[in-house]
């Protein structure tokens, strides 16, 4: 709304005054309270619709708003960079300027001391001068190895060879990259340091000038004085004297003149200045008016806005706006507060209508600053059109153009007489360059000649090549057929083969520990059958042979009693109806009753140390399975690895022969490679679903094991349960034969499936192969094109050195044009040849990236697509609780505002 439409009355400074800012920013939260209306409402997608339609408007708004921030700063962009441009050719005008003047200045100092002089000048000049050579070692390149004035007079300035056009000097770039390095302070010291040696430069030639002049008059004075001058006539005294009067007034006369000059400079450099700092208001008082302009339209807006919903406000009270069903409460209070929103937007809009007189007054100053900076501009330009032509002859510049024109024009002629020379020269040297020409020519055919019987040659061993190519390439097709017949079966053979060595040999462990147990639960069973069939009295046998071993035994029992905490409740084996006889006994036998009391411990101590070997038997098996497993996955990796080097070598061979194949083969290439990869992650998502299979299997029969283990208690149902297992697994042999048939069935299915792939690949190989020799042709081709252009370029290089040569006598230059000329011909024909062949190959690899770009931006919009879904979804749920939220909260409101009704009609 009007907060978008704020953000350039807060970003800019001088856009209106301070004062009033608060103000605006204070009225912004009137129009973001005001309430959206949209209608009637169906559903919820409606209601999304007409949400993002009022989005999307304000986006564009605000996008019209940002552009034209963008178009304002991008047009002051280039006014700033305008203004930096004039501002650094201004510099550069003046450094070169004053470089010169320095230069001539220093120069002015040489001669100066180079005259015979007394010792007193020479003394007081000598720091000045060095001063000088330092500040040129300084300043200019050019006049790095000049001597000390001191000791030698310095020889006249070389003159320098000025810099090519359209190419800024290195002087002039160096200033550049030191004002822009260095701080202003710095810049300050180093200008004041270069205006006290220009002033003290001008200051010693102004006293060397004056000296000369003095010494002048000295010479008359004594020339007047003298007796030569007395015996002249009276006539050339006169004469003298007139001359030396004149002379005198000339010099008054030239001074008068050079002040007036300088004067009127002067003058002209500030009505310049002037005209210059007007232009600029000028310019700063139309920015200030487009700005002024666009604060007005944007009141405009803001009034038109406000206008807007005043009549609204006021509809609402004429009519007295209601609306029933669920909005009937929020309305309501909307008119509740429709007085205190007018009242509101009067304020406001009084406000604005004072901003905008406020503003109104300030343009109309800013037009008449306006109107009389331009008048003045305009007197300036008529002062400096209507100079007088009397002062511009009577300058000193232009009696120096006089001098140089006629210098120049002595120059020219001895110039003339020099190109006639120089064109009887030409004439020869264009007979001697013709002969030369022919020459090449005759070479240049017998190369072609050796060329042509070169290429003969490669042609015949490209066909010998071609032929063992085709011969290879048929080994390899045989190769390929049977191993990728007989590699696939092996491999899953071996699998096969593996997994049910595994599982036997687990069978077999399985059985041989539950014999065990069947072993051990027998020969509980014939003890207890014993001992309950035995007579009272005690076997001589037992007692004699289990007596010794007794203490050894409990000794070892107290000992793992301390290290293991034996449960409380012990399973009831069936030796308790014996203890209850032997409790019936009467108590004159202990010794008996001590004696079963120790076998009972014993028997229980073996049990569960049987227990324990048990649980060790066991976790052994685990870390076998996992080991297993783990070897079992590292295959796997392995052969995926090799899977995955051989399908990157394949595709290598593939990129390699389809960078010069066209478009449609290229699209049906990538779709058989697209649905070769999708079959290849389809069967391996089958494997991996059915080693989960398996891994599911294996653990539910772990799990059965050790419920089975724990639930065993008595032999008679160890037994059973073993022949229960036992059938279970003739079921899973049953069970296993019936898979092996349908793996069986399912490897003829994809044995016929590698049969169609193989001639697929066939085909496609077929036409990679051509594609191929075509792009060896190419790529020959190229090369060829290739060593005639390194030729070409040899000769283009040795008949440069050739002009290079003949450029060193001034005379050759017409015929080294000439020459030069139909050379660069023959290489732009070359050139625009080699460069359409290259044009034809970057084209074709443009083709390939293009391809290979869409097939990954297909997979990131895809991916995108996803997120997208997703992200819809999250917003679907998110908006579904929201109008559950905003529907309970409408009801509350509504059932609150009918009570309030109630209660305000009760009352």
């Amino acid at each position: 709304m009007s907060g978008t439409g704020s953000k350039r009355s807060a970003g800019d400074v001088g856009a209106g005054p301070s004062e009033k800012k608060p103000n605006h920013e204070e009225k912004t939260p009137t129009t973001l309270i005001e309430p959206i209306r949209l209608g009637g409402i169906s559903s919820t997608e409606e209601m999304d619709m007409k949400v993002l339609q009022f989005k999307n408007k304000k986006l564009a708004e605000r996008l019209e708003q940002r552009q034209g921030f963008e178009d304002e700063l991008r047009e002051k962009i280039e006014k700033l960079e305008k203004r930096q441009a004039t501002d650094d050719a201004t510099l550069l005008i003046v450094n070169r300027y004053w470089s010169r003047l320095d230069e001539n200045v220093q120069i002015l100092v040489k001669r100066s001391n180079s005259e015979p002089t007394p010792q007193h000048s020479v003394s007081s000049v000598a720091p000045e001068d060095k001063e000088v050579s330092m500040e040129t070692h300084a300043e200019s390149p050019q006049a790095q190895e000049e001597p000390d004035s001191k000791d030698t007079p310095a020889p006249p300035a070389v003159p320098v060879k000025p810099d090519p056009p359209g190419s800024l000097p290195e002087s002039s770039l160096n200033f550049l990259a030191t004002l822009a390095c260095s701080t202003p302070e710095e810049i300050e010291l180093q200008l004041q340091e270069r205006m006290e040696f220009s002033k003290r430069a001008v200051s010693w030639v102004l006293e060397t000038a004056s000296k000369l002049h003095r010494r002048m008059q000295d010479l008359c004075e004594r020339i007047h004085s003298g007796a030569a001058f007395e015996q002249l006539d009276e006539s050339l005294r006169s004469l003298n004297k007139d001359l030396m009067t004149e002379n005198h007034r000339l010099q008054d006369l030239a001074t008068v003149l050079q002040e007036k000059h300088h004067r009127i400079s002067l003058q002209h450099h500030e009505l310049q200045d002037r005209a210059v700092s007007s232009e600029t208001k000028v310019s700063e008082m139309e920015r200030s008016i487009e700005d002024l302009q666009w604060d007005i339209e944007k009141l405009r807006k803001h009034e038109q806005k406000l206008n807007r919903h005043l009549a609204e406000a006021l509809e609402q009270l004429n009519s007295g706006y209601h609306i029933s069903g669920s909005s009937g409460g929020f309305q309501g209070g909307q008119t509740t507060l429709t007085v205190q929103k007018f009242e509101m937007l009067n304020a406001e809009l009084e406000q604005n209508q004072e901003l905008a007189n406020s503003r109104m007054s300030e343009l109309e100053k800013l037009q008449n600053e306006l109107q009389a900076a331009v008048r003045l501009k305009e007197r300036l330009k008529l002062d400096l059109r209507t100079l007088p032509e009397e002062a511009v002859r009577g300058t000193q510049d232009f009696r120096c153009l006089q001098s140089q024109f006629s210098l120049l024009y002595n120059e020219s002629l001895q110039v003339k007489t020099q190109l006639d020379e120089a064109r009887a020269l030409l004439l020869s040297t264009k007979n001697s360059h013709l002969r030369q020409i022919e020459r090449m020519e005759s070479e240049e055919l017998s190369v072609q000649k050796k060329l042509r019987t070169e290429v003969i040659q490669l042609e015949d061993t490209l066909a010998q090549v071609r032929k063992e190519y085709e011969m290879l390439r048929i080994e390899f097709e045989q190769n390929l057929a049977a191993n990728e017949q007989a590699g696939p079966i092996n491999r899953e053979m071996r699998h096969l083969i593996g997994s049910l060595q595994n599982h036997n040999h687990q069978l077999k462990g399985d059985v041989q520990r539950y014999k065990r147990k069947v072993r051990d639960a027998q020969g509980e069973v014939s003890k207890m059958r014993f001992q309950a069939g035995a007579p009272p009295g005690p076997p001589p046998s037992v007692s004699s042979t289990e007596v010794p071993s007794t203490p050894i035994k409990e000794e070892e029992v107290e000992v793992k009693k301390e290290a293991l905490p034996v449960p409380a409740r012990e399973p009831e084996t069936p030796m308790t109806p014996e203890v209850k006889k032997e409790e019936e006994e009467p108590k004159k036998e202990p010794e008996r009753s001590k004696t079963r009391e120790r076998e009972l411990e014993r028997e229980r101590e073996k049990e569960r140390e049987r227990e324990k070997e048990r649980e060790r038997e066991k976790d052994k098996q685990k870390t076998e399975d996992s080991k297993r497993k783990d070897a079992d996955t590292l295959k796997q990796l392995r052969a995926e690895l090799k899977k995955a080097q051989e399908s990157q070598k394949e595709m290598k061979l593939l990129l390699d022969m389809y960078k010069s194949a066209p478009k449609e083969q290229r699209d049906k290439v990538q779709l058989m490679a697209a649905e070769r990869k999708t079959k290849a992650e389809v069967e391996e998502l089958r494997a991996r679903v059915q080693a989960l299979e398996e891994k599911d299997r294996r653990e539910r029969k772990k799990l059965a094991d050790e419920e089975a283990l724990r639930k065993i208690k008595i032999a008679e149902e160890q037994i059973e349960h073993l022949q229960r297992k036992l059938s279970a697994t003739k079921q899973e042999e049953e069970a296993l034969l019936s898979e092996m048939d349908v793996t069986g069935q399912a490897f003829e299915d994809m044995q016929e499936q590698n049969i169609r792939l193989m001639q697929q690949l066939r085909e496609k190989d077929d036409a990679n192969f051509k594609l191929m020799s075509e792009r060896i042709k190419s790529n020959q081709i190229h090369k060829l094109l290739r060593e005639e252009k390194e030729e070409l370029a040899d000769q283009v290089q040795g008949l440069k050195t050739q002009l290079r040569r003949m450029v060193l006598s001034v005379v050759q230059v017409d015929a080294q044009l000439l020459q030069v000329q139909k050379l660069e011909e023959r290489e732009r024909m070359l050139h625009s040849s080699l460069a359409t062949i290259e044009k034809e190959l970057t084209l074709r690899t443009q083709a390939l990236e293009i391809q290979k770009r869409k097939a990954v931006e297909a997979a990131q919009l895809s991916e995108d697509l996803k997120v997208q879904v997703e992200h819809i979804v999250s917003t679907l749920r998110d908006t579904q609780s929201l109008v559950c939220d905003n529907r309970t909260a409408k009801e509350k409101e509504s059932f609150n505002l009918k009570r309030a009704q109630v209660q305000q009609s009760l009352l």
